[in-house]
C-alpha cells in the first residue's frame, strides 16, 4: 500500500501553480494548433486546488485501489489535465511536447485509461463522464473503501438529459462520498449557456434533486477550500459545488470571449498572454 496523501499547499502557491499552467496551456495550444484553451483556463484554478489540496492520491501509484477519484467529464479541459498531472508528478513534463503529434495520446480529450497515468475514464462525450463517476461512488460503497469520487462538468454540459438522470439516482443511493464540481464560465461551444437552454436557477434545481448545494467563485481558493471541506462533512447526500468562473481566465483579451473555444492564438496573441500572466519573451 503507498502513502496516499494530500500535497497540501498554501494559497499563494496554488495561485503560482495555476499561472504557470495557464503559461504552458496557452503555449501547448499555439503549438499544437489544438482548441478549447478558453476552456482549459476557466478550471484550471479548480483542477490545481483539487490536485493538490483535496485529492488523497500518490502520483507514483496511480492505480492503489484507495486513490481517490477524479474524472473531467468536460472532457475538452484535457489540455489543462495534462498539465495538472504532469506538474503533480503522474508523468514526465517532457511527454508533453507530443500533444497533438500524430499516434500521441495527449490530444483534445482524455484518452482511455492505462494510456496515461492518472486518467480514470475516457471522456469527452459530455454528460457520460458523470455517470461514471456515480458508478465509481457506488463501487466505494460495496467494498468498503473510503475513497472519494470526484468529477467536474461543464455548465453547457448540463443541457444532456444524462446528467440529470445520475443526479436523481445519486441521492437515491446517498452517496455522500461524490463530489459534482460545476465548471460554469457561462458559454458553450455556440453561445451563451443562458440563451440555449435554461439552466438557471442552477442551484435550485439540484437542491430539489436531494443534493448539498454550495456556489463558489471557482478562481477563489480561500471558497474551494471552504466548500470541499463541508462536502466532506455531509453524510447524508451527495454535494455539488456550483464554481462561478471566467472562460479564458487571466488573460484579458481571451476573458469573457467565447470566440476562445475554438480560436489558436498567432505570434503576437501568444506574447501578450504570457506578457499579462507575467512571463516575458
Amino acid at each position: 500500500m503507498s502513502n496516499l496523501l494530500k500535497k497540501q499547499k498554501s494559497f499563494n502557491e496554488l495561485e503560482e501553480i495555476a499561472n504557470e499552467l495557464r503559461k504552458r496551456i496557452i503555449e501547448t495550444g499555439a503549438n499544437s494548433k489544438i482548441p478549447h484553451i478558453g476552456s482549459c483556463l476557466s478550471c484550471i484554478d479548480l483542477l490545481v486546488y483539487i490536485y493538490w489540496n483535496e485529492l488523497e492520491i500518490d502520483p507514483l501509484e496511480p492505480n492503489d485501489v484507495d486513490r481517490d477519484r477524479f474524472l473531467l467529464s468536460k472532457g475538452h479541459g484535457a489540455p489543462a489535465l495534462f498539465q495538472v498531472l504532469a506538474e503533480r508528478g503522474f508523468f514526465d513534463k517532457e511527454r508533453l511536447l507530443e500533444f497533438g503529434k500524430p499516434g500521441s495520446v495527449f490530444h483534445e480529450h482524455p484518452p482511455k485509461p492505462g494510456l496515461i497515468p492518472g486518467i480514470e475514464a475516457a471522456t469527452g462525450s459530455l454528460g457520460h463522464g458523470f455517470s461514471m463517476a456515480l458508478g465509481m461512488a457506488v463501487s466505494s460503497k460495496i467494498t468498503a473503501k473510503n475513497y472519494r469520487t470526484y468529477v467536474m462538468l461543464s455548465d453547457g454540459e448540463c443541457n444532456e438529459g444524462s446528467i440529470w438522470e445520475a443526479a436523481l439516482l445519486a441521492p437515491t443511493l446517498n452517496l455522500h462520498n461524490l463530489t459534482v464540481i460545476i465548471d460554469f464560465n457561462k458559454w458553450q461551444a455556440t453561445g451563451r449557456s443562458e440563451e440555449i437552454m435554461t439552466l438557471q436557477p442552477l442551484n435550485l434545481k439540484w437542491e430539489a434533486f436531494g443534493w448539498h448545494v454550495q456556489e463558489i467563485d471557482g478562481h477563489n481558493f480561500n471558497e474551494m477550500d471552504e466548500a470541499f471541506n463541508n462536502a466532506k462533512q455531509k453524510k447524508n447526500k451527495p454535494s455539488v459545488i456550483v464554481s462561478n468562473t471566467i472562460k479564458g481566465k487571466g488573460v484579458s483579451f481571451m476573458e469573457d470571449d467565447n470566440n476562445w473555444h475554438y480560436r489558436i492564438p498567432n505570434k503576437e496573441e501568444l506574447k501578450l498572454a504570457l506578457k499579462e500572466l507575467g512571463f516575458e519573451s
